[in-house]
């Protein structure tokens, strides 16, 4: 095993000898990088025309210890894994399984949305290309964070969800019909989703370090999830739920993207030579199906600014510099990713992280890029860090404001005693909202973890402070009533901007159950 290394290393540092000075100097960069964003460890993989220039780890696992990231270290790819998904679709339709403008419901009868006329049309395509008329992480709660719901039950349950808009007419990024697209996997294949995606693409890419996230815990080179909590970098607890596997449940290693990103850049042919998939299934995933709005660029920005902006199977596209950008990012608790690819250069780049910075990951991702292209020059560290300055100086301004609109002296309409109760959403079920000792509590009755304090904002509107605070998602909680002053519904919002948009609790309309 160590000669195997040791040759890997002398190749690649053969191979690294031929490509530009910035990239055959990195490590110092990711090393400032590190530092500026407070990311303990990166995993970093770039590969040029079929070969690997760089696979290798940066800093530690865990802050405050000393084993090492490496080349073999594994992270959550979080929403990368959608490519994934996308690839084993595209294989089951080589192999006349599927199609991709079929109905969904041609593979998964039982299958339905909120309207029958979408849940007629919608097709394959569409699972993977956020345009179904669901809201933004629309159904995210049936499995986050940490919600007992199985996959199946999700996949029943999004027939009460609403659509926002109408069918195939806005993107709005949705994890859930990647579940979806997981169980016509199963229903096709006879395998479920994680069994596919390893005898159909991990083994044959030759990913042999790759893992899911229930082994996730007993791998023992991984690294350790952090974010900041309270303004300071601290360990967090991972998701380890298996239910959003085929949206983001993929733990890879810098050795391991390196194969997958030569794999889609070679058109389905692998580092050893097999063929995976073939030509036309890469046009199919990287061809952009959903085009999204362009707005005005940062500031910094302007020289970078896209003709188009969409997506396609799995990935996102557009043009950076006058190239096809192929593309994804991946987030779940203490772990954030991207990967990019540039076709027409044959170049890819991963670049894995133990923090929840996207900046540190889009800082090191455009700075290699540059160095490949021509153009002119942008210093990265320094538009990065007035980016994130910018977005904490404009997050600070709305919480403050929200503050500052409260009235204090309000009251609640009712005694509290007489919010207490169980209500009920039609798509995600029961929470509880009890009364003792002169306080209100709610308990969100499939989602342990989202239990808390009410604590009383204004009238009749609350906020809950969930009791585990590593969630950074409180969120208010306001009361309707009906003219006898009984209560009649309940909605809810995030109550900061940073909140994931994964906490959809604005899609939520709880309605008083009644007492049996």
């Amino acid at each position: 095993m160590r000669t195997t290394l040791a040759m890997l290393s002398l190749f690649i540092s053969t191979v690294a000898a031929q490509e530009p000075a910035f990239v055959r100097n990195v490590d110092p960069y990711v090393a400032r990088v590190m530092q500026t964003f407070e990311v303990p460890g990166i995993a970093l993989a770039i590969v040029k025309d079929g070969r690997v220039i760089v696979a290798k780890g940066y800093g530690v696992r865990t802050v405050g210890q000393s084993a090492p990231v490496d080349a073999r270290t594994i992270f959550c790819i979080a929403s990368n894994t959608k490519a994934f998904t996308a690839t084993a679709i595209g294989l089951l339709v080589e192999e006349g399984k599927l199609q991709w403008d079929a109905p969904v419901t041609r593979y998964l009868p039982s299958f339905a949305l909120s309207d029958p006329y979408v849940t007629h049309e919608i097709t394959l395509r569409d699972l993977l290309v956020h345009r179904s008329g669901l809201g933004l992480g629309a159904g995210d709660l049936l499995w986050w964070p940490g919600a007992t719901y199985t996959r199946k039950e999700i996949v029943q349950r999004l027939r009460f969800i609403p659509l926002a808009t109408s069918f195939r007419s806005t993107y709005a990024y949705d994890n859930v019909l990647y579940l979806v697209a997981g169980e016509v996997i199963e229903a096709v294949s006879g395998m479920p989703w994680e069994d596919f995606i390893r005898t159909r693409i991990l083994d044959p890419v030759g990913m042999t370090h790759t893992t899911l996230v229930n082994q996730y815990l007993s791998t023992e080179d991984r690294a350790t999830t952090h974010a900041s909590v309270d303004g300071h970098v601290r360990i967090v607890s991972p998701d380890t739920g298996t239910a959003m596997n085929p949206a983001g449940g993929i733990y890879a290693c810098a050795e391991d993207m390196a194969k997958w990103m030569i794999t889609q850049l070679d058109s389905g042919q692998t580092p050893a030579g097999k063929r995976l998939f073939s030509p036309r299934t890469t046009k199919q995933l990287w061809s952009m199906v959903t085009p999204i709005p362009i707005g005005n660029p940062a500031p910094g920005l302007e020289a970078v600014q896209p003709d188009f902006v969409g997506y396609a199977l799995g990935f996102s596209v557009r043009d950076y510099r006058g190239y096809k950008m192929v593309s994804h990012t991946g987030g779940m608790p203490g772990f954030v990713s991207r990967v990019t690819m540039i076709p027409e250069l044959g170049l890819g780049i991963t670049v894995l992280t133990n923090q929840e910075s996207g900046a540190a990951f889009n800082t090191l991702t455009n700075a290699i890029l540059d160095a490949y292209m021509p153009g002119p020059r942008i210093d990265w560290l320094a538009v990065s860090t007035a980016l994130n300055a910018r977005s904490d100086s404009l997050n600070r301004a709305a919480v403050s404001s929200a503050a500052a609109a409260r009235d204090s002296l309000s009251h609640p309409s009712l005694p509290l005693a007489k919010y207490a109760g169980t209500y009920r959403d039609a798509w995600y079920g029961d929470i509880r909202i009890a009364y003792a000792d002169g306080r209100l509590s709610i308990a969100f009755s499939r989602t342990p973890l989202l239990s808390g304090e009410l604590q009383h904002w204004q009238y009749d509107t609350f906020i809950a402070r969930w009791k585990d605070r590593e969630l950074r998602a409180d969120a208010y909680v306001t009361f309707a009533l009906n003219p006898d002053g009984s209560v009649d519904r309940i909605r809810m919002q995030a109550a900061s901007p940073e909140t994931d948009f994964s906490f959809d609790f604005q899609d939520l309309l709880l309605k008083p159950v009644a007492a049996p």
